[in-house]
């Protein structure tokens, strides 16, 4: 259960950690706790939390230091301040450096349950607005706060993400690398139920395979060399919210089963423990590599295959999406204007350069070359010259396809010769859109229908076209 609140109790008498952990367990908080303001900074740089109750008097960092090193950690964090010293100087000094409240030991467990309450409404409420700011900052075509594009394909995708941010259900985003898979999972956790509980991300090909156990279910002290003291996992620390897996295909296989396990029974075992944890954590998981292909290989679990792409959501290249070129482009350009006396703007001449280019990279590799060219850029108006020597290199008649083609089509074979851009795989992916667009028609847009004509899964249709089709009637 994900509880009313998560708070951080910190104090180097022993008794009063105890009282106030059953107090506020009791309650339905989960409770972490530290003996020392050293340990509590420690916590505070791993994980969020809604409080913080910490003593005043503790050792060389002592609680009004420690508020001070919290507040710089987690900016909105709510800070209640413990002492048996009822001095009013030290309540309005600790106030003047941002606590919320003070309590006087020994305290009255009614009134410090009143103040608890008090200070967690009092974050949310922050935490809310300034969302609300943010969203309301927001240009007209930046949506979900961070997804940049108005083409259709990216308003099918804009779509999906407002039904699946409804559910619960385990995602499976899917696309090239630098297409933006993050920014879609932090958008479905954010337009979710759990947007005020923690999203967590982790890259599982960046951990080595004997880490990424213990980063993913934590560790218990004694596990193995090295394991001083338990430690909490990814999944722990994501409890009530989002935990986003990105580049799933690369955990290990042994490890795959693990996983699964976790998922079904929404429960962990840390490594080295012998109880199991339970767990509330919806998962979204990313990849750029065809994992129906690793299944054949015998690298990756049919069965945990199906369980991470309940939902999948393909997202598409910026090559399939042209005319989002030079949004992103002018919305990255708006973000380097920091500190410069005069606006910054590509010229018409750059901006038909960036639109001839096949971007393989995808929008990352357009924001780099937006950097670049604003870090080199003498003046206000960014020139070809600026720009990375490979796109200034492009024929003059270069162009990538066009996109006045109706949504989910794919664009007629005279906009895609060879040699203008458009590469070998970007050129059957077409083709294969195009051909299960026929096979829609065929069959009235019934998915299932359309699936077994194709001799493919459901879930390989939605991965190869996505949910841009009408539904039948009968398909639901």
């Amino acid at each position: 259960m994900a509880g009313k609140g998560k708070i951080l109790v910190v104090d180097d008498e022993l008794s009063i950690v105890e009282v106030l952990r059953g107090i506020l367990r009791r309650q339905g908080y989960r409770v972490k706790t530290a003996g020392s303001g050293e340990e509590a900074l420690e916590l505070l740089r791993n994980e969020p939390f809604d409080l913080m109750i910490s003593d005043i008097r503790m050792g060389a960092l002592d609680g009004l230091a420690l508020l001070d090193a919290a507040r710089r950690e987690q900016s909105h964090l709510a800070v209640i301040i413990m002492t048996a010293y009822a001095a009013v100087e030290t309540a309005v000094e600790a106030m003047r450096m941002g606590a919320f409240d003070y309590v006087c030991k020994p305290f009255k467990v009614d009134e410090l349950l009143v103040t608890v309450e008090r200070a967690i409404s009092y974050e949310s409420a922050i935490a809310e607005n300034e969302s609300l700011k943010e969203t309301l900052a927001c240009p007209a075509e930046v949506h979900f706060g961070t997804l940049v594009g108005d083409h259709p394909a990216m308003q099918a995708v804009y779509r999906l993400i407002r039904k699946i941010a409804q559910t619960d259900s385990t995602v499976l985003i899917l696309g090239e690398s630098g297409t933006g898979k993050e920014l879609v999972a932090r958008a479905i956790h954010g337009s979710s139920r759990r947007q005020n509980r923690p999203f967590v991300a982790i890259n599982c090909a960046a951990m080595p395979d004997s880490l990424l156990e213990s980063e993913l279910f934590g560790h218990v002290r004694g596990a193995f060399t090295g394991a001083t003291r338990d430690k909490e996992g990814l999944f722990a620390t994501a409890d009530g919210g989002t935990l986003f897996l990105d580049e799933v295909g690369s955990i290990p296989v042994a490890m795959q089963l693990t996983l699964l396990r976790v998922l079904q029974e929404q429960e962990i075992r840390p490594v080295g423990g012998t109880r199991t944890v339970p767990v509330n954590v919806r998962i979204v998981a990313a990849t750029n590599e065809d994992l129906e292909d690793l299944i054949r290989q015998g690298r990756f679990r049919e069965d945990l295959f199906y369980r991470l792409s309940v939902i999948p959501l393909e997202l598409p290249t910026l090559r399939e999406r042209p005319s989002d070129v030079p949004l992103l482009a002018n919305h990255f350009l708006a973000r380097r204007q920091a500190g410069r006396e005069a606006p910054l703007s590509l010229s018409d001449e750059a901006m038909a350069v960036l639109q001839r280019y096949d971007w393989p990279g995808n929008v990352r590799e357009l924001e780099n070359a937006i950097d670049r060219a604003a870090a080199l850029c003498e003046g206000g108006v960014i020139t070809p010259e600026a720009l990375p020597a490979k796109l200034q290199a492009l024929p003059a008649t270069a162009g990538t396809a066009t996109s006045s083609a109706p949504a989910g089509a794919a664009p007629a074979a005279e906009a895609m010769p060879i040699g203008v851009g458009t590469t070998l795989k970007a050129f059957l992916r077409d083709k294969e859109r195009a051909y299960i667009r026929q096979v829609l028609d065929q069959h009235q847009g019934d998915k299932e229908a359309t699936a077994r004509a194709l001799g493919i899964s459901l879930a390989t249709l939605y991965r190869k076209y996505g949910d841009d089709y009408p539904a039948a009637a009968g398909n639901r």
